[in-house]
C-alpha cells in the first residue's frame, strides 16, 4: 500500500533539525540492493525516490545518490501518444555529507507543476507548498489533462492517469522539508520509452547513460550524468546552484566520515532500528526505514493522509 511505501520515507522525515552527518556502520548501508528477480519488469511497475533520496529503479533496484542538482528522475516522449512529452525533475539538496530531496517538478505537455516541502509548523492548507506553471497555490485540476487530487492532510498530490493507463498514477509526497515520489503501476505502453536516473523500463532494467548504451554501476557517476541539462528543459521556476555546466555538489567523504561521527555519538542502534522497522514489508521500505533511523537517531515517526 502508500502507506507502507511512504514509511520509510517519513522515518527520514521526522526532523531534518536532528539529523546527524552519519550513516550505519553496515556495509549494506553503502551498496545497491538488488531484487531476487533477474527479469527486467514489463507491467505493473513502480518507481521512487524518498526524501532521503533512495531511488528504487524499475528493475526494482535500489541505490543511493547524496549529491545536490537537479536531476532528470525520468522522461517519457510522446506520452500516450498524443505527441507530448512527460518530465519528471528531481531538487536534492545536501546537508553536510547527505542530500535529500527538496523539490519536485513534474511536466506533462505544457503543463508544470512543482512541489517542495517546508520546515515551518503549519497546518490545514498552509502545508501546500505548490507551483502550477510558476504561479503560487494557483488553480490546481490538472496536469495536462490528468485530474490532480490533494489529500485531506495537504500532504499528498495525486495525478490520476486513469483514463488512459487504468490503474496508473503518480504521487508526490511531503513531510517538513522533504519530497518523495512514486510512479505506480507502470507498464509498458506507458513507460516503455522512459530513460532517466531510474534505468530503462522494457528491455534490461539497466541504469544506462544518456548514450543508452553504457551502463552505469557506479551511482555518483550515474547522478552526474542526469543531472539536468539545457536540453532536459527548464522545470522549476527558480534556478538553484548548482546549473550545468557546473556539476553537482557530491559529499567530500559519503562512507568513512559518516561512519566515524556515527560511531561515536549514537545511541540508537541497528537492532533498536531493526526492531522499530519490522512491520514494514517490502525490501525497499525496510532498507530505507533502517538506514534512515540510524542516520537521524529518531525512531518516532508519524505516518497519516
Amino acid at each position: 500500500s502508500s502507506t507502507t511505501t511512504f514509511l520509510a520515507f517519513l522515518a527520514t522525515c521526522f526532523s531534518l533539525s536532528k539529523a546527524q552527518d552519519a550513516v550505519s556502520s553496515l556495509e549494506l548501508k553503502d551498496t545497491v540492493i538488488q531484487s531476487t528477480s533477474t527479469t527486467p519488469t514489463t507491467a505493473g511497475s513502480d518507481t521512487q525516490s524518498t526524501g532521503d533520496p533512495h531511488f528504487r529503479t524499475w528493475n526494482n533496484e535500489h541505490f543511493k545518490f547524496h549529491g545536490q542538482c537537479d536531476l532528470v528522475m525520468t522522461k517519457v516522449k510522446n506520452f500516450a501518444n498524443k505527441e507530448i512529452d512527460l518530465d519528471i525533475h528531481l531538487r536534492t539538496n545536501m546537508v553536510r555529507n547527505w542530500s535529500y530531496v527538496k523539490a519536485v517538478a513534474i511536466r506533462i505537455g505544457n503543463d508544470i507543476l512543482e512541489v517542495e516541502g517546508s520546515a515551518a509548523k503549519e497546518d490545514g492548507e498552509d502545508k501546500r507548498h505548490y507551483h502550477i506553471n510558476s504561479e503560487y497555490r494557483g488553480p490546481l485540476t490538472h496536469v495536462g489533462s490528468y485530474p490532480v487530487t490533494i489529500s485531506p492532510r495537504n500532504n499528498k498530490y495525486t495525478i490520476d492517469l486513469d483514463k488512459d493507463y487504468p490503474g496508473q498514477k503518480i504521487e508526490i509526497k511531503t513531510f517538513k522539508e522533504f519530497v518523495g515520489i512514486k510512479i505506480i503501476g507502470g507498464t509498458e505502453q506507458s513507460f516503455g520509452n522512459a530513460v532517466g536516473i531510474m534505468g530503462d523500463f522494457f528491455q534490461t532494467g539497466n541504469t544506462y547513460a544518456r548514450d543508452g548504451s553504457t551502463v552505469l554501476h557506479d551511482f555518483n557517476e550515474l547522478g552526474l550524468e542526469w543531472q539536468v541539462l539545457p536540453s532536459d528543459g527548464k522545470l522549476f521556476h527558480e534556478m538553484a546552484r548548482p546549473q550545468f555546466p557546473d556539476l553537482c555538489y557530491l559529499p567530500e567523504d559519503p562512507r568513512g566520515e559518516r561512519a566515524r561521527r556515527l560511531a561515536e555519538s549514537h545511541q540508537i542502534t541497528e537492532e533498536a532500528a531493526e526492531a522499530a522497522c519490522a512491520g514494514l514489508k517490502d525490501e525497499f521500505d525496510l532498507y530505507g526505514c533502517v538506514f534512515d533511523i540510524l542516520a537521524i537517531q529518531d525512531t518516532v515517526f508519524v505516518f497519516d493522509d
